[in-house]
């Protein structure tokens, strides 16, 4: 299992477009903790999710555990085939995303120049944008 893992980085809910269930969040380069790159994870075909508006530590996305998923399951009455699409986005918080396996990026800022976004599927993705990438599983 691959968890995604950015703890002290400012991350915000940068956008969701519920006619097509994607969620990105987004951590930009920041002067007060010396960040050079952006950072964007999306998650697709969202269900459900129980969010804050940023996350000022940083995100640690992973599947929920089986006591978790149990509680959320109890709670908000997700269905039991959905435990291996729900993602919990912090370390020991109480926020969750269900949804496809997240996807995230990661570029150097000053690369970026006019691109607003690194999911913009209208402009050049690597080798001609340099940039790391992966998914959580």
């Amino acid at each position: 299992m691959t968890d995604f893992v950015r703890e002290g980085r400012f991350f915000r809910v940068t956008g969701f477009n519920p006619s097509h269930r994607q969620l990105f969040l987004t951590s930009g380069a920041l002067l007060e903790d010396r960040t050079t790159t952006v950072v964007e994870v999306y998650i697709g075909h969202v269900e459900l999710m129980f969010l804050k508006p940023f996350y000022e530590n940083g995100l640690h996305i992973r599947r929920a555990t089986a006591a978790e998923f149990a509680v959320l399951h109890e709670r908000h009455g997700i269905p039991a085939k959905d435990a291996e699409y729900t993602w919990m986005l912090e370390r020991d918080g109480e926020s969750f995303v269900v949804g496809a396996n997240p996807s995230w990026r990661e570029a150097e800022y000053e690369l970026m120049g006019e691109r607003q976004s690194l999911f913009d599927a209208s402009l050049p993705w690597p080798p001609e944008f340099p940039a790391e990438s992966g998914s959580v599983s």
